[in-house]
Formats: C-alpha cells, structure tokens, sequence
C-alpha cells in the first residue's frame, strides 16, 4: 500500500508540474552580448588626450570581432591588445618616468602564461591581430581574436593600441616590438 502511495503522490506531482518553457524565437546569434563601443583616446603623460576614433567588440563565430574606425596615427603597423587593468591614466615607474596610459598595466593574460605569441597563440589572451594605418594615419578594418570567445569577458579591461607593430613574439624585443602606448580605451 505504501508503494502504491508513493507511486500516486510522484504522478501527481509530475502532472502538476509545468513543461520547462524554451526560449521562442531566439537562435543562438540573438542571445550573444550587445556589442560595446569603446572610445579611443591619444595616450600621454597628463593623462587621457583627444578622442583618436572608436573600436565596436562583438561576438562572432569566429572570435571576438573588433570593428575599428581610428584617425590621427603614425603610418603603418601598430600593435593592438586589451589590457589587464580598465585604466589609461598615466603611471609612474620607480626612477620618476612617466608611462602614458601605464594604468592599464600589462597585457591581459587570466592563464598567467606569462608569453606573448599572438592572437591564435597560447599566450596571452589579449593579444590581438596588428593594426596598420593608412599614410594619412587612418586604420579602418576588421580584426577577430579567435580565443576570446565572450565579450562580456573584456568588460573592465583597457584596448591599447601600441605606437609600432607586433611580432607576436617576446624578441627581439620584449612584447612584439609595439613601444610605447598610442591610445586606449576602457572596455565598459
């Protein structure tokens, strides 16, 4: 008699139970992240300067997507990555010297791999593809970052763009070559 108690209270319970509603109308596209727009701004040593342009982050298939849309760089190439810290106020080193956008610190790299080797490489995750700037100092393209797979990720973090290119490697030169910070941005 107990059992049959116990079999009759489960179905009654489960005839009770509403069916789980699925999402309507929504395909895997339409549930990604808003895209976010971040403002480029020149980097100096008294903090953040004009407004350079703008990059739009959204998710892909492929990677974070970066649409960008920037003005008033030197020509040529330029190393691109998001930052470890949301700032790009200056900072200052222990011998007094000043970093423009310093605030930003290192590149983002949450695996602490402590490598840099690129966007498809297993370094550090804010490596992203080279930029390179018309002889009129513009840079209007699209760039993915294949591992980077959700934008909400990058929320908090700096997007620098570097003065000189990127070998997507730690020599000759330490960090690809890139020198000193050009612009940034903060990822909100």
């Amino acid at each position: 008699m107990r059992i049959f108690l116990l079999v009759a209270a489960a179905a009654t319970m489960s005839a009770c139970t509403p069916p789980a509603e699925e999402p309507v109308g929504e395909t895997p596209a339409e549930m990604a992240a808003a895209p976010i727009r971040v403002e480029l701004q020149r980097a100096t040593e008294q903090g953040p300067g004009e407004s350079v342009g703008y990059v739009e982050i959204s998710e892909s298939a492929d990677g974070a997507a970066f649409a960008v849309n920037l003005t008033g760089l030197e020509p040529g190439p330029h190393g691109f990555h998001v930052h470890a810290n949301g700032s790009c106020d200056p900072a200052t080193a222990d011998d007094g010297a000043i970093t423009p956008a310093g605030g930003a610190g290192g590149h983002y790299d949450p695996a602490n791999t402590g490598q840099h080797l690129g966007p498809n490489g297993e370094g550090h995750l804010g490596d992203l593809p080279v930029l390179e700037a018309s002889a009129e100092g513009a840079i209007t393209t699209s760039a993915t970052a294949p591992r980077i797979t959700a934008i909400d990720q990058l929320r908090g973090h700096a997007l620098m763009v570097h003065a000189h290119g990127d070998n997507y490697s730690d020599e000759p030169a330490p960090l690809g070559g890139g020198g000193a910070r050009a612009a940034c941005g903060v990822i909100q």
